[in-house]
């Protein structure tokens, strides 16, 4: 109790600094609002064994495959000598994202596995120091962000980690309790270890990893790379909020930053929401800001067997479906222990470039819809100098060729198709519904845009 009156008192004067070095949240949340599209990369030893221990393939998703497998601690440092990216590419990387549409990139700095993609002085578990590549994986991704005009973040697993002694490692529960079916070695000893499943594990208390190793990194993180536009907690488990707000307190290095809310809730909600694997409803949305993560495939880090890609035409379209509810989306892409992007991966980011390259300003910059969801469809929209612009994405092409507005009293000045350029025509009806006519066929499969500027602002949300 003592503890936590003093961890209380020091974020109440933390917070005061943080206030006065720190830029308003407006001001740091600007550029995030405008991008809506960014790219998550998951990487770490975990791409080694790509899914399979021991001959057998682990269940779930690849950068759990330690905890999942209950690999003993020097069994999975080991692994590490097979992690060679020598065909690692940061500026190919970053190329890539920006040619797909995406103004910003997330990697995993250091997963629940510990091991650490920059050199660090907290722990030998890194790059650096514990492979035979032997180079910080970040300094170059920064580099290459900076040239090539893309913001740069962290992800950092602050709590939970499985090597570095003294972190947690969390208890992987079904609605019947204790084990998880999907896990291979589930003994008493990791029953009644909170999780943990080889002694080294519990060396250090978690006091002692999140001082001696977790808060160093962060700092070494927001010191050593230049401007760091977001850090990404995961996740709270175990989190105290003693411990929180020493983590929160080095945030004033990078006035600029901002975080996800998963540091330690409800404590620290951070600048935005984190929805993982999943769209919020309309009902769910409460004018927080919010950032679906999703993969592409079934899983997050790499797993050689998991080619169940999600379609370029789902993904585009869950993206304007994100942003029609005012969020943005952190598309992931795990690369492979030789530093190469799935193939997979690139088609798909290929795709969905040459839609953003026609569409893009149906994304960027945008408002959620003023009527909710169209069954046929969605809607964007974005203010501008003369009035207002509407973007109308059509998923369903309207057998009768129409797309019915209700309850908007703006004049329109014009429409267009954004896929060609072709005009539209549109008309007023006296029930104040508009009408807008479209041609024959969709000229775009994965989502047709109506563009359709109007005198004056929108309202808001529009009673249909």
């Amino acid at each position: 109790m003592k503890k936590t009156i003093i961890a209380l008192a020091v974020l109440m004067i933390t917070g005061q600094n943080l206030t006065a070095q720190q830029l308003p949240k407006d001001q740091r949340m600007q550029w995030w609002r405008e991008a809506r599209f960014g790219m998550f990369i998951h990487w770490g030893v975990y791409a080694v064994p790509a899914g399979t221990w021991n001959g057998r393939q682990i269940g779930n998703i690849g950068e759990w495959i330690m905890n999942r497998g209950k690999i003993p601690v020097e069994d999975y440092k080991a692994m590490a000598k097979d992690f060679n990216p020598v065909k690692y590419d940061p500026d190919s990387w970053v190329k890539m994202a920006k040619d797909a549409g995406m103004k910003y990139i997330v990697i995993t700095s250091k997963h629940h596995d510990g091991f650490a993609l920059f050199k660090s002085e907290a722990s030998k578990w890194n790059v650096v120091d514990h492979t035979v590549y032997g180079k910080d994986l970040l300094k170059p991704l920064a580099e290459a962000c900076k040239k090539h005009g893309i913001k740069l973040g962290f992800y950092y697993s602050q709590a939970q980690d499985w090597v570095n002694p003294g972190g947690t490692a969390i208890r992987r529960l079904t609605k019947e309790g204790w084990p998880n079916p999907d896990s291979v070695i589930i003994d008493a000893y990791t029953k009644e270890h909170n999780g943990h499943w080889d002694w080294r594990q519990e060396t250090k208390t978690f006091e002692q990893y999140i001082n001696e190793v977790s808060v160093p990194q962060v700092r070494e993180l927001l010191t050593n790379y230049g401007e760091v536009a977001v850090l990404w907690w995961d996740t709270p488990n175990g989190m105290t909020v003693e411990a929180a707000t020493k983590f929160q307190s080095l945030l004033a290095i990078q006035p600029q930053i901002i975080t996800n809310d998963r540091l330690k809730r409800p404590d620290f909600p951070g600048d935005h929401k984190t929805p993982e694997q999943r769209i919020p409803n309309l009902a769910d949305l409460d004018g927080t800001d919010w950032e679906t993560c999703m993969t592409m495939n079934g899983t997050w880090g790499y797993k050689s067997y998991d080619l169940n890609y999600k379609s370029p035409q789902t993904l585009i379209r869950n993206l304007i479906d994100i942003a029609s509810k005012g969020g943005n989306l952190l598309l992931n892409v795990g690369p492979t222990a030789e530093g190469e992007f799935p193939q997979q991966s690139i088609e798909i980011l290929s795709e969905m470039g040459k839609w953003m390259k026609v569409n893009g300003e149906a994304i960027y910059g945008t408002k959620a819809s003023p009527w909710g969801l169209f069954p046929w469809g969605r809607c964007t929209r974005k203010d501008t100098k003369n009035g207002t612009s509407l973007y109308f994405s059509v998923f369903e092409w309207p057998a009768d060729r129409k797309l019915t507005i209700s309850g908007m009293k703006n004049s329109v000045i014009s429409a267009k198709l954004l896929a060609n350029g072709a005009r539209v025509k549109t008309v007023r009806t006296k029930e104040g519904e508009l009408i807008i006519s479209l041609p024959a066929f969709s000229p775009d499969p994965m989502a047709s845009v109506v563009r359709v500027d109007v005198r004056g602002k929108v309202a808001e949300k529009i009673k249909q």
